[in-house]
């Protein structure tokens, strides 16, 4: 009896120390899950903190470009400005033809301004209608010229590059 009562406490002794062994493992595996998850918890909150600095970075830079570019134009158009404002004031003293030289001159030079920073103007009068650069805002019978072509232009459009900023308010040839 005493050695099979030995053999019992022995193995269930073998028993106690391997699921002690098993449990040991299986904590050790925890914390080290823990401690990688903790890393990985620190590495993603690093990279959204890195891309909200950088939203809030490009949004500047945005922001800066923009009022970069309207400084540029602006600064472009204040000598045409200067000189409408002398014309103004040059109203009650000049004759009409010089005034109306100097008016002309001023629309040459803004004419010249806006060919610089790369606006045209959208070639209109005498053209075939293209619903694309030209807003038609009457029709007229005209057997003279021919179908949907344009015979007077009631405001001019401009274009930056391809991209249309107004479109040319015209009268088009039924």
């Amino acid at each position: 009896e005493e050695s099979t009562e030995c053999k019992e406490a022995c193995t269930e002794e073998a028993s106690i120390s391997e699921s002690e062994k098993l449990k040991a493992e299986y904590e050790e595996k925890l914390a080290k899950m823990a401690e990688e998850n903790k890393t990985y918890l620190d590495h993603l909150q690093r990279l959204a903190a890195e891309f909200d600095n950088y939203k809030k970075r490009t949004t500047k830079e945005k922001e800066r470009l923009y009022q970069d570019a309207v400084c540029d134009t602006v600064s472009k158009l204040l000598p045409v400005v200067d000189n409408f404002e002398r014309a103004l004031a040059a109203i009650d003293t000049a004759d009409e033809k010089s005034f109306r030289e100097g008016v002309i001159m001023v629309a040459k030079q803004l004419d010249s301004v806006l060919a610089n920073i790369g606006v045209e103007k959208i070639q209109a009068l005498g053209c075939k209608f293209d619903p694309n650069v030209h807003n038609a805002v009457m029709h007229t019978q005209d057997d003279n010229v021919e179908e949907n072509t344009i015979v007077e232009e009631l405001q001019s459009g401009y274009k930056y590059k391809d991209q249309v900023i107004r479109h040319s308010m015209v009268k088009v040839a039924n």
